[in-house]
């Protein structure tokens, strides 16, 4: 690397000035430019800019989506811990009431003129490949099949190096501090409480709407001895879960059906799943979603709907989110998904935030990305490697600041008589997790 240049010409200051005039406040982390300069506090993370293309990358689009976009294309770094400098970044916002950049006509020309002087003007880069590119009306059948695919068929080969050997992709249950209690041993807990939450018996039906690989689906069938319907739009988890199924001699009692779930005819389960499949349902759909869950379930059949949420303020998926790992989600406060539940006709019985449970189940797959980084991009590609790298970092921040949630959310259909069939203090729900 080139000596450090501290001189007003160099890259790094003319970049620096751009962003504290872009956040209105000082810049919170270091930043190397491609030239060897340069800029702001000196010690903690360094943003390491790497090349021209990420200026004109950012001038075309500002904020968050440009930045992600400078990031897994690699002309964007963090030298040290990305956490710690995405955390750096999120303190500086909070204590110093810093905001995103959302430039106007004047910021804009400044920017241009800075990027003519360092050489960076040009016409606009295109998206990585790993961006998702859906078409369609918002949340057809047609789009949504497609946002599936983008996210899920990646394929089972990564799902496998990615996650432990339940293939549960979704908030694992740290029911105790022990440091032999892995992450396997969270999902398992996850499992049993939604299993001891339903009521599962002997025989019950469960229709379990977006499967996954079919972790729930299997267990309830494998330790409850239900008979479970299983709901997917991925083909590849839908093979996967059959290769499951066939391989654990579990034929008579599950059903693996590939569909979209407004397609799904029938009712009277026992009981209904939908693990963190809400948020993909979209905004708009979500009452007709809730009354297809009220609608398919037997009256004192319970339904457990486990998802994320997300601050008024905040209530999509992101822009990195939703160009990168679910296109068109949507989350929104707990407090309205439980409205829409009992607008529905259900009656929601019981609430359980797992936001920290969230924290240490991201970080678990974090570590094993890190640990398995090479095999990981022999089988995706650097590029896709370095999305899920900053999604994970991203995402468990997110839930660490409670700028996400996630909960379960257990509720019934009455009886006519409004009667709810549950006992006044299930107490049995918790006991003895730890030791599955």
């Amino acid at each position: 690397m080139s000596p450090t240049r501290t001189a007003k010409s160099g890259a790094a200051q003319r970049l620096a000035a751009l962003v504290e005039t872009a956040l209105g406040g000082p810049l919170p982390v270091r930043l190397r430019a491609w030239d060897g300069s340069e800029a702001g506090p000196p010690t903690g993370p360094v943003i390491v800019v790497r090349s021209r293309r990420a200026l004109r990358r950012l001038l075309w689009q500002p904020g968050e989506l440009g930045l992600a976009q400078a990031y897994v294309t690699g002309e964007v770094d963090v030298e040290g811990s990305l956490a710690e400098g995405l955390r750096t970044m999120w303190s500086a916002a909070r204590e110093q009431r810093l905001h995103a950049p959302s430039p106007g006509v004047a910021e804009l020309a400044r920017a241009a003129g800075t990027a003519l002087l360092l050489g960076a003007a040009g016409p606009r880069p295109p998206a990585p490949a790993s961006q998702a590119r859906l078409r369609g009306g918002l949340h057809s059948r047609a789009r949504d099949r497609a946002a599936v695919r983008h996210h899920y068929d990646l394929s089972n080969a990564f799902y496998r190096l990615l996650l432990d050997e339940t293939m549960a992709y979704s908030c694992g249950y740290w029911v105790s501090d022990d440091p032999s209690f892995g992450a396997v041993d969270a999902q398992r807990a996850k499992l049993e409480l939604i299993c001891r939450k339903l009521a599962l018996v002997p025989g019950a039906r469960l229709l379990d709407i977006g499967c996954g690989w079919g972790s729930l689906t299997l267990y309830a069938a494998e330790r409850h001895q239900a008979r479970v319907t299983a709901v997917t739009l991925a083909a590849e988890q839908a093979a996967h879960v059959r290769e499951q199924v066939a391989a654990r001699g579990l034929g008579d009692r599950v059903e693996v059906v590939c569909q979209d779930y407004r397609d799904i005819s029938g009712g009277g389960y026992d009981a209904v799943s939908t693990v963190e499949m809400g948020e993909h349902v979209g905004d708009a759909e979500y009452p007709a979603f809730a009354s297809a869950l009220h609608r398919m379930v037997r009256p004192l059949g319970r339904v457990l709907v486990q998802q994320m949420a997300r601050g008024t303020n905040a209530p999509g998926g992101g822009a990195f989110i939703e160009a990168y790992i679910a296109p068109d989600m949507h989350m929104r406060p707990v407090g309205e998904t439980v409205g829409l539940l009992e607008d529905a006709g259900l009656e929601v019985r019981a609430v359980e935030s797992m936001r920290e449970h969230y924290v240490r189940t991201v970080e678990a797959w974090h570590r094993t990305l890190e640990e398995r980084w090479d095999d990981v991009v022999a089988l995706v590609g650097t590029e896709t490697a370095r999305v899920w790298r900053l999604y994970l970092v991203g995402g468990a921040l997110a839930f660490e600041e409670r700028r996400m949630g996630v909960d379960q959310i257990l509720s019934v259909r009455p009886a006519p008589g409004g009667g709810s069939g549950m006992p006044s203090t299930p107490r049995d729900w918790y006991e003895g997790l730890e030791r599955l």
